[in-house]
């Protein structure tokens, strides 16, 4: 019961996160499928901070990455109870997996792809990119690679 209701508010306050990013949707135009993207640059609406490649922006995905893996290893440690390495990663991963599906199903194929808020001007007649459901479901698998490495700093968090 821990889980389902540590799951739920994971996923809310995901999705505030989400929505407070969104207000200005260029800002996270490195969640876009690459055509918007090519366009937006192309409209000069793309700068470094936001491009996706290059190191600053790997260095942002890493940092992150380790952020989460701290902050969920703290949670399954003092919400789980996990005390063991491979409890605390299982758990981590998870719950991350989760809010990964929840993401890539509710807040990408059925929010980000039929609300008109995250269209970018200039982009209006891009209406096949922006529906491309696949687009966020790959994205998903990619999603649960990316929690490996987050679900192990978080298994070391809770032996730490």
């Amino acid at each position: 019961m821990t889980f389902l209701i540590e799951s739920f508010i994971a996923c809310a306050v995901f999705t505030l996160f989400v929505f407070l990013m969104s207000r200005d949707p260029i800002k996270t135009i490195f969640n876009y499928p690459s055509a918007i993207i090519e366009r937006c640059d192309q409209l000069g609406l793309v700068d470094a901070s936001n491009k996706p490649g290059g190191a600053a922006f790997y260095a942002k995905k890493i940092t992150a990455m380790v952020i989460f893996g701290v902050l969920l290893g703290l949670l399954v440690r003092y919400v789980n109870d996990c005390t063991s390495f491979w409890c605390g990663a299982l758990t981590a991963y998870a719950l991350w997996c989760v809010v990964n599906w929840f993401d890539a199903f509710v807040l990408d194929c059925i929010w980000f792809c039929h609300d008109k808020h995250f269209v970018i001007p200039g982009t209006e007649d891009m209406v096949a990119d922006y529906h491309d459901y696949w687009f966020h479901i790959r994205g998903g698998f990619i999603g649960m690679l990316l929690a490996i490495p987050a679900a192990l700093v978080a298994g070391v968090i809770v032996i730490l």
